[in-house]
């Protein structure tokens, strides 16, 4: 095989793994495990094949000297390790533990394959200048072979510290060692070459550099898994130090010979952001106050490590070495660099700039906007790459026909036209980033600060303006505005200065109908309220903070007492609209076309996608999505919830003890929200934290109990999110459930209507006084679609209360139960103590469960209703029909 054939089959593995994670990114909400898959098939796919393939190359040069076995020992290398990371992430995405066991087991021994191999061929090499280079690659063959066994472990070990400390180590190994070193000891040599400078010597070769890298690497790992979180931030101080070195002889390189090539400029840039992550690894583990906390605020600062340094190194060594691989003398590689180097400026503002608007406190939908932008500026590498390769292919067979020089299309521009085009460049990269943003703006108004209003709607009609301004600084923390109170001479001007120094978005709207907009965390924003004339109620309206207490009062200090009255507090959210409550029939029939809520428990394996391994537990992998639904909650009322998954409530999860749940939670909503699940013991610092729209995290628990358990948005006020739909069920079989012919799954919540479309009243939350207790989401749905048994059939009813404040007990009139399962125990089973012993209601209080047997004795219709009767009026109450 000619060593162009082998180069071009060999190099088709980095595409293919950049065309998945592409893929990945376009459709990473309808997968699972999203934002771990992103950023493998990235580096652990497309990065990590590109780096031995060229880490193999780049010691065969600097050696002078072929590696044992040559070609062929490259090539098992090559397949194992794609095999492998296949196998990985394969088992990541299925929840099989034994494949990720088995990927990483391949992935790690070939690592060290490769460094075994590395450090056989450097034995007896002739003496180079550059030669301990190669020792970076050996280095950073051990560093992955550790990493990966840490992520195994990972796979198998619960959330918790445990757990967050292995993450922590694990990203350092993996970034700063297997890619970090990989890449200092490459770009040593490389980076004077795109830049076409002379170098006599590298500060990466010197004796202390690579040892105080190593040094590094060891404290922070050992740190971790010594619960030493500052000795793991010292680690990345000293990886740190020695980075800062080499980088020191990197830009007075580019000061002397200045990037004038898109490779250049994207290594530059990709070294520029190494740096930046690699400090912002330290500060965040050292100012984190835990190990969850340290390893949430990795995970955000892995994609930007993923995208401003990795990706960019890999484009950008790829787009200098192709045309060297392709080959064919300068004649055919000119054109080929040419097509690589197609909007070489263009694309690198766009991707960094794009990065660093990203990084902002800018709107979720902004970020989506930018997120397209940079992703697709990136995959046009792919494009152009393909173009470059039919360029090369053309004019080389031109050139073999050709004994004559042949001029390339598109030769070398007039110097003159140099500095027009890259202002033209500049100029459309930053135009197209203002067009991103302006669109996510605009589908985004009030997140952005737009729909603040007029500000003078406080002025006294007797008043007058003084023309004086005052300003005051309000804190936004622990959902309260501090101060809550604000004095102002009658007449000024008032600006407040929001701060929010809380972990959540916030907002003030005053009832003159001044709205701040969104002030994300760690952000401030200037309000103008205008002349005040009277005093003026605030709050924020952001779902249920103004029911936690986040209220805010301006007192106009010497007003006219017969001026105007501001208007009262909760004006510009109610917007005059009245309840969706006055529109309630619970008489009214549902249309023909009204289909009930299934209320069938479905089976474990079709629920969930579950796979048996064996002996090894069963491993059921959701993702559960929040969506802003509007839905009719009884004939003619509908309300804006917010659900999983699009039902409220969400999708019920079905499994055994011993099973484990691998949850993706995605909040596609419009605010932050969370999510605990009761049917799992783990610490909730992490997993159940709340989380901004536009956000995932990822949830695992083992079931360990059996039980009916609810799941349910933690976030404040918890009562108003889980009134206003996000709530569900997780139904874990006890030993030894016997079967039976049907097996239904009720939940009961409650529904506080605000206006028709609208979302759950807060206050009527809070006065505990309901509209509406339903099953299932929905009054008196199994009235109109009754549940069907046949006579002697025995009936199995899963209950659930999801609350968030009425009890419930579950009777079906004209039946009675002869089991009662409750809250993980049977309360009576085959008669009870006396043998004779029957039941007539479950009593559940909120978030309480259990189930009912029965059998029906004759054909009819059986009501089921909520024996607090007088919620069953309001629509706690259906009807099981039973036939012969």
């Amino acid at each position: 095989m000619s060593r162009r054939l082998w180069h071009l089959l060999t190099g088709l593995l980095v595409p293919a793994w950049l065309v998945l994670t592409v893929v990945a990114v376009l459709f990473h909400r309808f997968l699972p495990v999203a934002p771990w898959l992103m950023v493998h098939l990235l580096l652990l796919g497309a990065v990590s094949t590109a780096i031995l393939t060229w880490s193999q190359h780049f010691a065969d040069t600097l050696l002078r000297r072929s590696a044992p076995g040559g070609r062929a020992s490259m090539g098992v290398r090559l397949l194992t390790h794609t095999v492998g990371a296949a196998l990985v992430v394969a088992g990541m995405v299925g929840g099989w533990w034994p494949l990720v066991l088995v990927g990483g087991s391949l992935v790690g021994a070939n690592a060290l394959l490769h460094a075994g191999i590395l450090f056989a061929q450097s034995r007896g090499s002739l003496p180079a200048r550059f030669a301990p280079l190669v020792r970076y690659y050996l280095a950073a063959g051990v560093a992955l072979s550790i990493g990966v066994t840490l992520g195994v472990l990972m796979a198998r070990t619960d959330e918790g510290e445990p757990f967050e400390r292995l993450f922590v180590a694990h990203i350092g190994l993996n970034l700063l060692g297997w890619v970090g070193l990989t890449v200092i000891g490459t770009v040593a040599l490389l980076w004077p070459t795109v830049l076409h400078a002379r170098v006599q010597t590298t500060r990466a070769s010197a004796r202390g550099t690579l040892p105080l890298l190593l040094a590094g690497l060891a404290v922070l790992g050992l740190g971790a898994l010594a619960d030493q979180r500052l000795v793991t931030a010292l680690g990345a101080l000293l990886y740190l130090v020695g980075l800062g070195l080499v980088l020191v002889e990197a830009v007075r390189l580019g000061r002397t010979s200045p990037p004038t090539t898109f490779a250049s400029w994207s290594i530059g840039a990709a070294l520029a952001w190494f740096f930046l992550c690699v400090a912002g690894f330290g500060l965040l583990v050292a100012f984190a106050p835990s190990w969850v906390a340290a390893a949430d605020r990795l995970e955000q600062l892995v994609p930007v490590f993923a995208v401003g340094f990795a990706a960019q190194i890999l484009l950008g060594a790829l787009s200098y070495l192709l045309p060297v691989v392709l080959g064919g003398g300068p004649r055919v590689s000119r054109p080929t660099a040419r097509e690589l180097d197609r909007g070489a400026l263009f694309r690198v503002i766009v991707v960094n700039g794009g990065l660093v608007l990203y990084l902002l406190p800018v709107p979720s939908l902004v970020r989506v906007t930018l997120s397209l932008l940079v992703v697709g500026t990136l995959a046009s590498f792919l494009v152009l790459m393909t173009r470059a390769m039919r360029v090369n292919r053309r004019v080389r067979r031109a050139t073999d026909a050709s004994a004559s020089p042949i001029r390339p299309a598109g030769g070398p521009a007039a110097t003159g036209a140099e500095q027009p085009r890259r202002t033209g460049a500049t100029v459309t990269a930053v135009g197209a980033l203002l067009l991103v943003v302006t669109l996510g703006v605009a589908m985004d108004p009030a997140a952005a600060g737009m729909a603040s209003g007029a500000a003078s709607a406080g002025v006294s009609a007797s008043g007058h303006a003084t023309g004086h301004t005052t300003r005051v600084d309000v804190r936004m923390k622990d959902t309260r505005f501090s101060p809550d109170r604000i004095e102002i001479p009658a007449g000024d001007t008032l600006v407040i200065t929001l701060t929010n120094a809380d972990d959540m978005v916030h907002n003030l709207v005053l009832a003159t109908g001044v709205v701040s907009g969104s002030v994300a965390p760690g952000t401030s924003k200037d309000v103008t309220i205008g002349v005040v004339g009277t005093d003026i109620d605030g709050w924020c309206s952001i779902a249920g903070h103004k029911l936690l207490g986040m209220t805010l009062t301006v007192v106009a200090v010497g007003a006219d007492p017969a001026g105007d009255a501001a208007m009262p507090a909760g004006h510009a959210s109610a917007g005059g609209e009245s309840s969706a409550a006055d529109d309630l029939d619970l008489m009214k029939k549902p249309a023909a076309d009204f289909t009930a809520r299934d209320a069938v428990l479905p089976p474990v394996s079709v629920q969930t996608g579950s796979t048996p391994n064996g002996s090894t537990p069963t491993v059921h992998t959701l993702t559960m999505r929040v969506k802003n639904v509007t839905t009719e909650v009884s004939p003619g009322v509908t309300q804006s919830l917010w659900t999983f998954n699009g039902t409220a409530p969400g999708p019920t999860l079905h499994g055994r003890v011993g099973d484990v749940f691998d949850i993706t939670f995605v909040n596609d909503g419009s605010i932050e929200h969370s999510i605990d699940f009761h049917a799992g013991a783990l610490a909730p610092d992490k997993a159940m934290r709340s989380i901004a729209p536009g956000q995932s995290l990822s949830y695992r628990f083992t079931a360990t109990s059996s039980g009916i358990w609810l799941y349910h948005c933690s976030t404040m006020p918890m009562s108003v999110h889980i009134a206003n739909g996000m709530f569900g069920a997780v139904v874990i079989d006890p030993a030894g459930l016997t079967p039976v012919d049907r097996e239904y799954v009720l939940v009961q919540s409650e529904l506080y209507l605000g206006a028709q479309g609208g979302e759950a009243d807060a206050d009527k939350v809070a006065a505990q006084f309901p509209d509406l207790v339903v099953f299932n989401g929905i009054a008196n749905q199994y009235g109109a679609r009754p549940l069907t048994a046949k006579v002697g059939e025995r009936v199995r009813v899963w209950v659930l209360d999801a609350g968030p404040n009425v009890g419930s007990s579950f009777h079906v009139v004209g039946g009675q139960f002869d089991t009662v399962f409750k809250e993980g125990d049977y309360l009576l089973r085959d008669g009870g103590s006396t043998g004779t012993g029957g039941s007539q209601v479950l009593d559940l209080a909120a978030a309480q469960g259990g189930f009912v047997e029965l059998t029906f004795p004759e054909a009819g219709s059986y009501p089921f209703v909520s024996h607090v009767m007088s919620d069953a009026e309001k629509g706690a109450r259906g009807v099981f029909q039973v036939t012969p």
